[in-house]
């Protein structure tokens, strides 16, 4: 016999699977040349499309670690709600498919959010792809990418994942590179899906030459502590508790383990993170519960 508190869980997650449904299957109508990459204009399968993808994103419902989790976890207790279920393996391989499709998502999760002011946030946080107890014999998507890099807490082995979220947290844009990149050129292919603004970086950024590429390619104001003075300047506090929402964003990407993706492939790796972001931007826009 379930518990009140398992019962109100279950209908939690299924309040939440119709509401991530309905998006993305609303979205998949409104954009039906999205699909042209099947083979045949006729081919719709029986599982479509959408339950592919709400599958995956209720890993963040679920608050599970691995994609696999997710899937059994569906397929043990709300299998009834996807008729057609396949195999897990049939349903990675379909939703590793949907990769180009999935990131128009992370943006169109945003369709309900506030956006209006131009003021954005930069930063990066490490992907790593094993831990460091293992740095010395890993070399996992080494041939797509993985790399060292070292930030302010060590050295890791992966990639970076670099975001352009606006001031309220929403994620705009993101990118992912080998761990070895240098900051500043990701920071610049996120700044051209902008119209223009002021965006807030850390120490990370800077230099005239940067400042200014960033400022005649794309119409963005670069400020970083440098430009408020010293340490107990007003001026540097207020871009620090400003610049402590981009730190929030990653804390709450933590929570839904994407530092733990368990991919093999590069296609694998930056489609699990992309759904991890449009998770984020759902809670954010208030299309789900945080």
């Amino acid at each position: 016999m379930k518990s009140i508190t398992e019962e109100a869980r279950e209908v939690g997650v299924e309040h939440e699977m119709t509401v991530i449904y309905s998006f993305v299957d609303d979205f998949l109508k409104a954009h039906p040349t999205l699909a042209h990459w099947r083979r045949s204009n006729n081919n719709q399968p029986i599982f479509t499309d959408a339950e592919v993808i709400t599958i995956a994103l209720l890993q963040g419902s679920l608050k599970v670690a691995t994609l696999k989790d997710a899937y059994r976890r569906i397929a043990e207790n709300y299998r009834t709600a996807f008729a057609h279920l396949c195999s897990y393996g049939q349903w990675i391989a379909r939703l590793h498919q949907l990769t180009s499709l999935i990131g128009h998502l992370v943006r169109a999760a945003l369709h309900s959010a506030e956006l209006w002011d131009t003021l954005y946030l930069v930063d990066s946080k490490p992907i790593p792809m094993c831990k460091p107890v293992r740095h010395g014999r890993v070399r996992l998507l080494s041939d797509e990418g993985a790399a060292f890099g070292k930030n302010s807490v060590g050295w890791f082995y992966g990639f970076k994942l670099h975001l352009l979220v606006h001031y309220t947290g929403a994620i705009l844009t993101a990118i992912l590179t080998p761990g070895n990149w240098n900051d500043r050129d990701p920071g610049l292919a996120l700044a051209w899906s902008l119209g223009g603004g002021t965006v807030l970086a850390d120490l990370g950024y800077p230099g005239e030459e940067f400042e200014q590429t960033l400022l005649e390619e794309a119409d963005l104001l670069l400020i970083t502590p440098k430009h408020a003075g010293e340490k107990g300047d007003h001026r540097r506090t207020l871009i620090s508790s400003l610049r402590e929402r981009v730190e929030t964003t990653f804390s709450s990407l933590y929570n839904r383990f994407i530092d733990r993706v368990l991919s093999r492939s590069w296609d694998g790796l930056w489609n699990t993170v992309k759904l991890k972001l449009i998770h984020y931007n759902l809670c954010q826009s208030g299309t789900l519960s945080v």
